[in-house]
């Protein structure tokens, strides 16, 4: 006889305790159940309870009826390890560090919160419904004709708005660049490179080739004896070297593309924080025709965010609409409408002046505190928000080792390496992002 103590008498209760018993073999294969009366008083509930469990069971399977004979137990031949999944190991905490020099986002207490607020709030306002619709697959238009007006205010290209297309940040984006472009197309990456580019090309079946990257970015020669069909490269400040890639290569190697029927992906990640002087111009501006210019709003607004954009060529954006036109963009209307207001209202530029003058600040904190230790020389072009610090005297293992002494988390540029290069050695990684002047000071 089943006799089950029930919490609140509810039929869900008898009926997991009913499954998780033939699940576990306690009630057998052929094995005849209660009748619904039978089991109704045994267990001081209504028939009616046990009636419902009953056809639950009956509709999953568990047990079958048979005419005139009652309820029996199915043949449900699995290994059964109860309600809960197996544990997962614990995450180990993120330790506290002194100063970060490897992860970083903008300051929270710089975030534009009661602005957004505001204009989140105006969003739910004008918008109401339109919000629950589907959002085209390339994004808000109202989104995509801010960026395009940005673009042209900031970087000083000129660009259609149609050609613009919103995604969940720049790993999203470079996996639709692999399947836009095709899985068969060989990728040129930099070495030393952001280590992320390549795991996503990887993940979604491209072949990466490296072109090794100098004082002056990618050399267009060692690029064209790759043999890639795509160069993915950081031209106005490359990570981590800081390298800049000069104007006469960068319109060799939209040459190279041109002749090549190649295509260059141009991630402008950082070209916000050109902390001194104008920014520099785009590729993108050289062969819109062959240029791919992605950019994301993590370090300008918050990592959370992931939003991110691309603006393809127009043959690439007709491609684009034929593979992925009948899916809606990843990013909610409601998260597009709000930075789309954020950039057509100047609040957008208001807050990145705001977060230059800060970083301005820790930059010059970081350069001073530098030149108080002995044989550190500073590489800084004045773009982005990392520089290196040459250390020769020591390894890198050391310059590690000896950070960590201090509570500082950094990495060096041969951890960037994806194939080996001669005098990677004893340049320390300075990403300064999430590093206040206080704990620079500190060191």
């Amino acid at each position: 006889m089943l006799t089950y103590e029930l919490q609140c008498c509810k039929y869900l209760s008898l009926y997991r305790h009913i499954r998780n018993d033939i699940l576990s073999g306690k009630l057998k294969a052929g094995e005849k159940l209660p009748s619904k009366r039978t089991l109704a008083e045994n267990l001081s509930v209504s028939v009616i309870t046990v009636q419902t469990a009953y056809e639950q069971l009956l509709a999953e399977g568990y047990i079958r009826s048979e005419p005139r004979s009652g309820y029996f137990v199915e043949d449900v031949n699995v290994q059964f390890y109860g309600e809960k999944t197996a544990a997962l190991p614990e995450r180990a905490e993120q330790k506290k560090f002194t100063a970060d020099f490897v992860h970083g986002a903008p300051p929270a207490e710089l975030f534009p919160f009661s602005v957004w607020a505001r204009l989140m709030r105006g969003v739910l306002s004008d918008c109401g419904a339109h919000l629950l619709e589907r959002v085209p697959c390339d994004g808000d238009p109202e989104l995509k004709s801010a960026v395009a007006g940005y673009l042209y205010r900031a970087r000083g290209i000129d660009v259609d708005p149609r050609l613009v297309v919103i995604g969940a940040g720049a790993e999203y984006l470079y996996g639709v660049i692999v399947q836009l472009l095709g899985r068969d197309k060989i990728f040129a990456l930099e070495n030393p490179g952001y280590n992320k580019i390549y795991n996503t090309y990887k993940l979604n079946g491209a072949e990466c080739r490296f072109v090794n990257v100098g004082a002056n970015g990618v050399d267009p020669e060692e690029l064209e004896k790759t043999g890639a069909d795509v160069l993915h490269f950081s031209p106005s400040h490359q990570f981590p070297t800081g390298a800049v890639t000069p104007m006469g290569s960068r319109a060799k190697i939209i040459n190279w593309a041109r002749s090549r029927g190649a295509y260059v992906i141009e991630d402008d990640y950082d070209s916000e924080f050109r902390l001194s002087g104008k920014p520099l111009q785009c590729a993108f501006g050289l062969g819109a025709d062959r240029v791919i210019y992605m950019n994301t709003f993590s370090k300008s607004l918050a990592p959370s965010m992931r939003l991110g954009y691309m603006v393809l060529p127009a043959a690439l954006y007709e491609k684009y609409l034929s593979l992925f036109g009948s899916s809606a963009c990843v990013v909610p209307l409601f998260e597009q409408k709000t930075l789309a207001k954020l950039i057509d209202g100047g609040y957008f530029e208001r807050h990145l002046n705001r977060l230059k003058n800060y970083y301005r600040g820790v930059r010059q904190t970081l350069c001073e505190r530098a030149g108080k230790f002995k044989g550190v020389t500073l590489e800084d072009s004045g773009s982005g928000l990392h520089m290196i610090a040459n250390i020769p005297s020591l390894t890198d293992g050391e310059i590690k080792r000896l950070a960590a002494a201090r509570g500082i988390n950094v990495k060096c540029v041969s951890d960037y390496l994806f194939a080996p290069v001669e005098g990677a050695g004893g340049k320390a990684v300075l990403n300064y992002s999430g590093v206040t002047a206080e704990q620079i000071n500190r060191i």
